[in-house]
């Protein structure tokens, strides 16, 4: 089988090619940092093919697409993104509309222009990385929450979709905490609680997909917090959410 993964140059992405490269699986890998990518080529036994790409440009989505679509691709992972902390009021208008284009723009047309070849088919998977942010409202974290929703909402309806046709397609949602990755430094913030490491949310999110999951959340602290969310009202999961967010960016007001 033979995997695309945009973001693949750090993080959960990164750590889903090594793993899907030692259980044989072909890449194709997208990201800025070329020789991100090549350190990756150089340490696997698999076949790898690079593809240095900014999918911030939509022309470069859509020119991704055709520069595989021939690839035979059985599995896509979309995984590009990034967060901003801060104030809605006082975080940049331009990198939040940069943020938009990455974490929904690149998703949905990935998803659309994949998902149409893989169900002609009738076989692949597709996972789109979310996280727990998309069935939570995130003051402080605002947008990104946002387009974590999106995602992960898009992705539900999709499965079900793919259900009623009797599809043999899969797709699944990935939808962590916090991971250990460089997602602090973009977003220009600190977590508080426990990060778990993005090897092991890569794992799991790879597993669990072949194991047709629809949303696969790691660790039991995730799960219990969404769980009991379920169960408040609306301003209090708001207010317990700014604070949260507030310890992890404490001098902004």
């Amino acid at each position: 089988m033979k995997a695309l993964i945009t973001g693949a140059s750090s993080g959960i992405g990164r750590d889903m090619a090594y793993y899907l490269a030692s259980l044989g699986h072909d890449l194709i890998l997208v990201a800025r940092r070329k020789e991100r990518l090549e350190e990756i080529k150089k340490n696997v036994a698999v076949n790898v093919k690079i593809i240095e790409l900014d999918l911030l440009k939509e022309e470069n989505v859509f020119a991704l697409y055709e520069k595989v679509k021939k690839e035979n691709i059985d599995i896509l992972i979309n995984n590009a993104g990034f967060g901003l902390f801060g104030m809605f009021t006082k975080t940049d208008l331009s990198r939040e509309l940069e943020m938009i284009d990455l974490n929904i723009k690149t998703y949905h047309i990935l998803t659309k222009l994949f998902l149409t070849d893989f169900v002609k088919k009738d076989k692949g998977y597709i996972l789109n990385v979310c996280s727990s942010a998309g069935f939570l409202a995130g003051p402080r974290l605002n947008t990104y929450y946002a387009t974590k929703n999106y995602i992960t909402k898009l992705t539900l309806a999709i499965y079900e979709e793919l259900k009623h046709q009797n599809s043999k397609v899969h797709i699944s949602a990935l939808c962590p905490g916090p991971v250990k990755t460089e997602f602090n430094e973009v977003a220009r913030g600190v977590f508080n609680i426990k990060e778990m490491p993005s090897e092991k949310v890569a794992k799991m999110g790879i597993d669990k997909m072949f194991q047709k999951k629809l949303i696969i959340v790691p660790g039991w602290s995730v799960k219990l917090g969404l769980f009991l969310n379920r169960f408040i009202p609306w301003k209090l999961s708001l207010k317990i959410t700014y604070f949260i967010q507030k310890r992890k960016y404490p001098n902004e007001e």
